[in-house]
């Protein structure tokens, strides 16, 4: 009797792990349904990068996602730099919590969305925001967010490469309440020359970030590099602070590594 009582013991063990098991695989079958309903089933650029969303600067940012932005424009006719641009501002770069957590490039919210989520301190708290897999699908959900809306539509009616346009009709459209951020999208594209994408795209030559950032283009800038200050700079190149402020807009002496300054 006991050798009976043990192996039932067995046989019900099997019973119930194979169970669970059975379980286990539905829940995921059924959570990837979900996540393919979920992120848009058009066509992704070929080449995308790693699942990773966070860079160590922003130029790595830059490199790790420029070919997407630039397969988007070519898709959804969105300047590069300007997707480009709000990917870095509106992610810090790939660093912010969403970007981090959730593949949210873009914090864009839920809406109706049927895949995975994350909830997150915004305009109020613990809103809803959606959550990817890969940022390659955040891209696309941002192109996706301006393209099929029509209070953006005037700014398909711009001139692709206008990413001055494009900037201030996002605003003017009601795609963030910043007054500052047309300025800073422009301060961005023109900071790390992001504008360079949207001419290879349209088969134009451009100058290549490397020359600019050398000075070897004609115009005198200089990258900022660490240990730098307005006060050495201006030293370097026989100019004063004031003069870097003006050409730069700045308000005061602080700069970043990777900033990218004109020189008079």
């Amino acid at each position: 009797m006991k050798i009976n009582r043990i192996l039932l013991l067995f046989v019900l063990s099997i019973f119930i792990y194979s169970c669970g098991s059975r379980k286990k695989v539905t829940e995921r079958n059924s959570e990837r349904e979900v996540e393919v309903r979920g992120e848009a089933k058009r066509h992704i650029p070929e080449g995308a990068p790693a699942p990773v969303s966070h860079a160590e600067s922003v130029e790595q940012y830059i490199q790790m996602f420029a070919p997407i932005a630039q397969e988007e424009m070519q898709l959804y006719k969105i300047p590069a730099s300007i997707t480009l641009a709000q990917g870095i501002l509106e992610s810090g770069a790939g660093k912010g919590r969403l970007s981090r957590n959730a593949n949210n490039h873009f914090g864009i919210k839920c809406h109706g969305w049927n895949g995975g989520k994350i909830y997150h301190d915004d305009d109020a708290r613990q809103e809803c925001f959606r959550k990817y897999n890969h940022p390659k699908y955040s891209y696309r959900d941002h192109s996706l967010f301006l393209a099929e809306r029509r209070r953006y539509a005037e700014l398909f009616e711009l001139d692709i490469d206008d990413y001055k346009g494009w900037a201030r009709g996002l605003k003017k459209a009601g795609y963030a309440t910043d007054r500052k951020y047309p300025n800073k999208l422009i301060d961005l594209i023109e900071r790390y020359q992001l504008q360079r994408f949207d001419e290879e795209v349209l088969g134009r030559p451009s100058k290549s970030y490397a020359d600019v950032a050398d000075g070897n283009s004609g115009n005198t800038t200089h990258l900022v590099k660490k240990g730098d200050t307005l006060y050495a700079i201006a030293k370097r190149y026989h100019t004063t602070v004031a003069d870097l402020q003006r050409s730069n807009d700045l308000d005061g002496t602080t700069i970043s590594i990777g900033q990218l300054l004109y020189i008079n």
